[in-house]
C-alpha cells in the first residue's frame, strides 16, 4: 500500500539499511585484505547474480533477457563494473571514512548529468544550493589530508569519486535508456551479470588475485552478494514503492555518517573535524537535491527514482 508519508516503520527500515549500506563498506575494506579488490568485486557480481536469479523466480517474474534490452543492458553493467573496480580499490588506499563520504557525493553528479539528460530534472534554485554544498563537501574531504594518518592516500580519494561518477552514470543508464520499463530488479539483474565477467577479466591486471584468504573472508564475500547486493538494493526498491521516494532517497546521507562512525571502531580510524564537517555539508546538500515541491512529489516521475 502506497503511503503519503513516512512512518515508524519506515524509518526503522530505512534506518536498516542505511546502517547494512554503511557497514558495506566494513566488509569491503575487510575482504580486501584476503582478496584484490577487483577479482573481490567480480566474484560478488558473479555469486549476486544466483540470489537475484533465486528473487526473481520466487517473485513469480524469472529473467527474461531480450535482443532489444541488449545494448542498454550490455552498457549499465559495464558502468556498474567501473563503479564498483572504482569503489573497490578506493577502499583498498583509503580511509573508510573518506570513501564513504566522497562516493556518496553520488546525487551532485547525477543531478548535473539529469538536468542535461532527463526532462522534469532541471536544477531549480534550491537544487543549485543542495549541489553547492555537497559539492563543497567532496572537495574539503578530498583536500582536506592529515599527514600523520595510517590511512589516505589521494589515490584512494580520487577511484572513490570516480565511484561516484559512476554510481550517477548507472542511474542516468537506468532511467534514460529503454531499461526504464523493464523494472529496477532486471537492471540489478543486468548489472551484476555483466558486470562479473568484466571485473574478473580486468582483476588480473591489478595483482596477484588472492591475498591472505581467510573462511571469515569467504562469509564477507557471501554477506555481500546476498544480503548487500540482493537484500539491501531489493529492500530499497520496495521502500521506494511504499513511500515518497524524495524522502526515501534523502536518507541516503545517513550511510557516510554511519560509515564514519564504524570505520572508527573496527579500523581505529580519526573522526576529524574535516571529515565531519565534509560530511555534514554533503549530507545537508543531499537533501535539499532529493527536495521536491509537492506537485512534483504526487507526479508520476516522482516515483521513478531509483528504479
Amino acid at each position: 500500500m502506497r503511503k503519503d508519508r513516512l512512518d515508524a516503520f519506515g524509518g526503522a527500515a530505512l534506518f536498516g539499511i542505511a546502517l547494512l549500506l554503511a557497514f558495506n563498506q566494513i566488509i569491503v575494506k575487510w575482504v580486501n585484505e584476503g582478496l584484490q579488490p577487483v577479482f573481490f568485486a567480480g566474484l560478488r557480481s558473479v555469486l549476486a547474480v544466483g540470489f537475484v536469479w533465486a528473487w526473481l523466480h520466487w517473485r513469480g517474474r524469472p529473467p527474461r533477457l531480450t535482443r532489444s534490452d541488449l545494448g542498454p543492458g550490455l552498457l549499465i553493467g559495464t558502468v556498474f563494473a567501473l563503479e564498483f573496480l572504482c569503489l573497490f580499490l578506493a577502499l583498498d588506499l583509503t580511509a573508510v571514512s573518506r570513501a564513504s563520504v566522497i562516493f556518496y557525493s553520488m546525487p551532485v553528479w547525477f543531478a548535473i548529468m539529469a538536468h542535461f539528460v532527463l526532462p522534469g530534472e532541471r536544477i531549480t534554485p534550491m537544487r543549485a544550493a543542495g549541489l553547492a554544498l555537497a559539492f563543497a563537501g567532496t572537495a574539503w574531504a578530498i583536500l582536506s589530508r592529515d599527514p600523520n594518518a595510517a590511512q589516505g592516500s589521494l589515490a584512494g580519494d580520487l577511484l572513490a569519486l570516480g565511484g561516484a561518477f559512476g554510481w550517477a552514470a548507472t542511474a542516468l543508464v537506468a532511467r534514460a535508456s529503454r531499461l526504464r520499463h523493464a523494472g529496477a530488479e532486471m537492471q540489478l539483474f543486468w548489472m551484476v551479470l555483466v558486470s562479473g565477467p568484466i571485473l574478473l577479466l580486468a582483476a588480473p591486471f591489478f595483482g596477484p588475485l588472492v591475498r591472505d584468504l581467510q573462511p571469515e573472508h569467504v562469509a564477507g564475500l557471501i554477506f555481500q552478494s546476498s544480503l548487500v547486493v540482493a537484500g539491501g538494493f531489493i529492500g530499497w526498491l520496495w521502500l521506494l514503492s511504499v513511500y515518497p521516494a524524495a524522502t526515501v532517497a534523502s536518507f541516503s546521507f545517513l550511510t557516510p555518517i554511519l560509515a564514519i562512525l564504524l570505520g572508527a571502531v573496527f579500523f581505529d580510524e580519526s573522526v576529524t573535524a574535516q571529515v565531519m564537517g565534509s560530511a555534514a555539508l554533503v549530507a545537508l546538500g543531499i537533501v535539499l537535491i532529493n527536495r521536491r515541491p509537492r506537485v512534483a512529489k504526487e507526479s508520476p516521475d516522482a516515483g521513478d527514482v531509483g528504479r
